[in-house]
């Protein structure tokens, strides 16, 4: 048998040779075209065989990440936040976020550190790259991201994701009819299937109502009152098609629990929602120190400049279904340091295990 020699280069996974930068020598059959081994005079692909595994077991990595990132724990987490006009560039009368604030945005997710992310007041593909970007940077990847953009065209909710998503329904144009004139939901909605793992998965929805600005069309709180109404019908049809479908509705709602817009999204009887009610990590007793009402913790997400205020109006809330997988231990509002140069919002947390119970 004729022997000759053949350059590989070094991007096929063979060694390069340093004083040539070229491929390693390596003798060939002219008949097969590839390697002899010392295990016989049979040619083998070595090369090929090396690149198919490669590929395979790549895939099957992938495949398998989802489920290698709940392991660790056991659960995973779901979180809001308003990131208050995360803008890159002036849009209508609100100007870019400074970078001071950026940074602290970052560092309170980073604190976090959600498997699920949801935004809202992002101000557009651009500005959620760029988050998404500066995150994998330090160290918390989302490879997987959705934004809707709805009537108002300055600021966006969107949702970002370790799992990817097994579909995706944006709610872009619904509108609604109040006192004989007709009106647009302002941001819409973002509503994603994630798939968690192979066996397990869940809807995600993310709104952000009408704020409590006055406007000279409508008032504010019948606007936000029908917008809820169109995400609960939302809520009303996925339940109606599953009764235990695992659902997390979140999001900034503009207002307290017992408004008219925040009682219209939890719903009642049987497709009631249930609300998570993050609280701080301070050390309180959460014992009740009154059976009439919820425990006095320190829950409130929202600081209203104009009235001096403090408010619950950010919200993780559950279908039935999906309140069965929910660990109380792993929900709480972020209490940080200097929280207020990030945005006028907390961010608020919940996790789950990753099995239908």
């Amino acid at each position: 048998m004729v022997l000759q020699k053949i350059y590989l280069p070094a991007s096929n996974g063979l060694a390069a040779d340093p004083t040539t930068h070229e491929g390693t020598v390596r003798e060939r059959s002219p008949a097969s075209n590839c390697p002899l081994t010392s295990l016989g005079r049979w040619p083998i692909r070595w090369p090929v065989i090396f690149l198919r595994y490669t590929r395979v077991f790549t895939a099957l990595v992938l495949l398998c990440a989802p489920a290698l990132v709940v392991s660790a724990a056991g659960t995973f987490s779901v979180a809001t936040f308003n990131v208050e006009n995360y803008l890159n560039e002036p849009s209508g009368n609100r100007q870019p976020k400074p970078e001071a604030s950026k940074t602290k945005v970052r560092e309170c997710i980073l604190a976090l550190r959600p498997d699920v992310l949801a935004l809202q007041e992002i101000g557009g593909t651009n500005a959620l790259l760029e988050l998404r970007s500066s995150l994998k940077a330090a160290g918390l990847d989302y490879p997987h991201w959705e934004l809707v953009s709805g009537f108002d065209t300055n600021i966006h909710v969107s949702i970002l994701s370790r799992f990817a998503f097994a579909a995706r329904r944006p709610h872009t144009n619904e509108g609604f009819l109040l006192h004989g004139r007709r009106f647009r939901v302002s941001r819409g909605f973002a509503e994603v299937d994630v798939q968690v793992t192979d066996r397990y998965r869940f809807t995600l929805l993310t709104a952000h109502l009408k704020s409590r600005r006055e406007v000279p069309e409508a008032d504010q709180a019948e606007l936000r009152e029908q917008e809820a109404i169109i995400l609960r019908g939302i809520i009303d049809e996925r339940l109606r098609a599953d009764p235990t479908a695992n659902l997390v509705v979140v999001g900034d709602f503009n207002d307290a629990k017992d408004s008219r817009a925040v009682r219209t999204v939890l719903g009642r009887g049987r497709s009631v929602l249930v609300d998570t009610r993050p609280a701080e990590r301070n050390g309180d007793d959460p014992a009740n120190a009154s059976s009439r009402f919820p425990p006095r913790s320190v829950t409130w997400t929202y600081h209203y400049g104009k009235e001096d205020t403090y408010s619950r109006v950010d919200y993780i809330l559950l279908s039935q279904g999906m309140a069965k997988e929910w660990n109380r231990d792993g929900t709480y509002v972020l209490a940080m340091g200097n929280w207020g140069l990030a945005s006028d919002h907390r961010p608020l947390v919940a996790a789950f295990t990753p099995e239908d119970k």
